[in-house]
């Protein structure tokens, strides 16, 4: 697979005024997107033929400060907040790029170690984070719980001055090339989803084993393993908060997690338009261009107006949550939202390309592949609904 030719990769902003971001954001996002233009898309189709990314883009990317925009100053990070992180993650969208997973490791597992961690953890970890030096996953699913905390059953016994961890987690994002992961696990099974805690797990650990790089639809060049947990000792000092207070922790977590897959898919939407409205204004059937029939402009109406409406929707959510108050229902809102829109738009789109959309060297392929499992990551659509539906 080729990468796809430079007209074709979206790096356009959306067609009106933006009002959350300034200059200063502006500049940024200019240097983030010239360093995935360089860096990235010429070497992203041999990372999907490999099912991982290299060791020296996560450095890389740590050089530019691309890791460590919300981690704070005195850990190595630039302190920032969510407005940058925002930017990172709208660029790999609109490029097409479901990896690097640097949106988990950044913005869903470095925030956990910096609200909760000692100041011993942050050392050790949130400044090789920071850096790329570490690459960081989360464990959380297992093969029969999925979403369902109290039916975790990866244990952890306490033995003086450590844990002894036994147990299993399937689906884990940068589960194969991570050095370190935030591991959801049972201290106590009476208490059911309140008896979980939270352990940073260093990845060599005797006993820690990386099965298979799971084939997956989409998302080829991110690595998602099973990982399984043979008497692996990890130390008292590495539970993050105190023992048997992992789900208040985790659920402190989930709107942003929530915000992060709504920002990636608006991104995403916008990019395929755009690409699709250029396409069908050069390709041309029965002696005149796609754009020229009804139907195709319709469908592009459309889908510009869901898009629209939908962009003034996740800015308003984006500027909420930077201020630290973005409530978790509409977090719901906007992932359930979001991601039954690009699925809608993406398949509108490829159907525009026709035949050349079903081919994997262009963009519209392989982003209407990854976009399915936003549907179904940070909790599935249907749980968003009954979060939704418990608040009426």
């Amino acid at each position: 697979m080729t990468a796809p030719p430079k007209e074709e990769r979206s790096t356009a902003t959306p067609r009106f005024a933006r009002t959350i971001f300034d200059s200063d954001h502006e500049i940024f996002r200019d240097s983030v997107r010239r360093f995935l233009e360089a860096e990235v898309v010429p070497h992203y189709a041999g990372w999907e033929d490999a099912g991982e990314t290299p060791r020296s883009i996560w450095l890389r990317a740590g050089e530019q400060g691309l890791l460590g925009t919300s981690i704070p100053e005195a850990y190595g990070g630039a302190e920032a907040g969510f407005l940058y992180d925002a930017i990172v993650i709208e660029e790999l969208g609109r490029f097409g790029l479901a990896a690097p997973a640097w949106d988990l490791h950044s913005y869903i597992v470095a925030p956990f170690l910096v609200k909760f961690g000692s100041d011993d953890q942050k050392q050790r970890y949130l400044t090789a984070m920071a850096t790329g030096e570490k690459i960081a996953s989360i464990g959380m699913t297992e093969p029969d719980t999925g979403s369902d905390l109290q039916a975790v059953r990866t244990s952890a016994v306490r033995d003086g001055d450590d844990y002894v961890v036994n147990g299993s987690k399937t689906f884990i994002t940068n589960g194969i090339i991570g050095d370190m992961i935030l591991l959801v696990v049972k201290t106590d099974p009476s208490l059911g989803a309140k008896g979980v805690s939270l352990l940073v797990v260093d990845t060599d650990s005797p006993g820690y084993i990386k099965s298979q790089n799971l084939k997956k639809i989409g998302n080829k060049a991110q690595d998602t393993a099973v990982l399984y947990f043979e008497d692996v000792r990890v130390p008292v000092a590495n539970r993050l908060g105190e023992e048997n207070d992992g789900w208040r922790l985790l659920m402190s977590g989930l709107v942003q997690e929530r915000l992060i897959v709504a920002v990636r898919a608006m991104a995403v939407c916008e990019a395929a338009l755009e690409i699709t409205i250029d396409y069908v204004k050069e390709r041309k059937a029965f002696g005149k261009r796609i754009i020229d029939f009804q139907n195709s402009r319709f469908k592009l109406a459309d889908a510009a107006t869901q898009v629209r409406v939908g962009r003034e929707f996740v800015d308003r959510c984006i500027a909420e949550h930077a201020a630290g108050w973005l409530d978790p229902e509409t977090a719901a809102m906007a992932k359930l939202w979001t991601t039954e829109l690009q699925d809608r738009v993406l398949d509108d789109c490829l159907q525009l390309h026709g035949g050349m959309g079903y081919m994997w060297d262009t963009w519209i392929a392989r982003a209407w592949a990854d976009a399915r499992v936003h549907r179904i990551y940070a909790g599935t659509n249907e749980i968003m609904r009954e979060i939704i539906g418990r608040s009426l």
